[in-house]
């Protein structure tokens, strides 16, 4: 009995005994340093539909998009509602670091070249640093190349539009994901007095992930009043994006004719009510160029 006593009792103690060592050998490695851990996959691709999202292309990564925009929908069956034309816009986006991204493009659209450079000044993380949202500043510019219809003195500088946009936005949870895009765009040679050179707007996007490999994602692009022509609509996009391995599909139906931000912010002419819609699609390709060092 009295064995079993003992043998009881050094069975309660032996838990406590085994922890205690436990902590006494933890304890000579010192306390366990915190770490940041950053937020990241708020959206499939460094776009909503046609806005830029929060994301970056990553260091040493090529990203070649197509992006394609049949005729609108209010064509009907003559137009096969809308298949028999359309606009398309390829580029090219480089990761130069994790945090810095840049890019060029061209349109069918007004035979246009674009160029842009996007930073992460801040990024969403926890831990160590807890940085409730992720906030990007965008630069771009575009210049059209369609040959000049008036007989007049033209100069290069007429053809140039630029646009600085500042990204704010945060992964809710693995599901949802939410930015605010407060954009300026100017343009160098307007058409009539009645338009600004400098236009004033902001985009909204968001994402819902439905499964491993597919989100919903919707934008919508304001423009202040008294800039733009009346018959310039606001832009609202919604679409699909379906993750393959090395390539995103982004389906969508938009009001927004062209892929450039100095075109869907200030010259859109789509209405959903009037059918004004167009089917599109961006392909995204990655290719890894410059692999990081370990």
């Amino acid at each position: 009995m009295v064995f079993s006593r003992i043998f009881f009792v050094l069975m309660l103690a032996f838990p406590l005994i085994t922890n205690a060592q436990e902590e006494d050998l933890l304890s000579l490695l010192g306390p366990e340093e915190e770490t940041t851990e950053y937020v990241d996959a708020s959206f499939k691709t460094n776009r909503v539909v046609n806005l830029h999202s929060l994301e970056s292309t990553a260091s040493g990564v090529l990203d070649f998009k197509i992006s394609h925009r049949f005729g609108f929908l209010s064509g009907g069956f003559y137009e096969l509602f809308g298949l028999d034309g359309a606009q398309i816009r390829f580029g090219f986006d480089y990761g130069i670091t994790d945090r810095l991204t840049v890019g060029v493009g061209r349109s069918s659209l007004e035979k246009a070249y674009d160029g842009y450079i996007k930073y992460k000044l801040l990024r969403q993380s926890t831990g160590k640093r807890n940085m409730p949202v992720t906030l990007a500043f965008l630069a771009t510019t575009a210049v059209q190349t369609l040959k000049w219809q008036e007989k007049r003195e033209n100069f290069f500088s007429s053809r140039l539009y630029y646009t600085f946009q500042m990204i704010v936005g945060r992964k809710f949870s693995d599901r949802f994901s939410l930015q605010l895009s407060p954009t300026v765009v100017h343009r160098n040679l307007v058409a009539t007095s009645a338009e600004k050179n400098d236009v004033y707007g902001i985009g909204i996007g968001g994402r819902i992930k439905l499964t491993k490999r597919v989100a919903l994602n919707g934008e919508y692009t304001y423009v202040l009043p008294d800039q733009i022509l009346e018959r310039y609509t606001n832009g609202l996009s919604v679409g699909f994006d379906i993750e393959t391995g090395g390539h995103v599909f982004q389906l969508h139906v938009t009001n927004s004719t062209a892929m450039i931000e100095k075109a869907f912010f200030t010259e859109n002419t789509g209405s959903w009510t009037n059918g004004d819609i167009h089917f599109g699609f961006n392909i995204s390709r990655v290719f890894t160029v410059r692999r990081k060092k370990e």
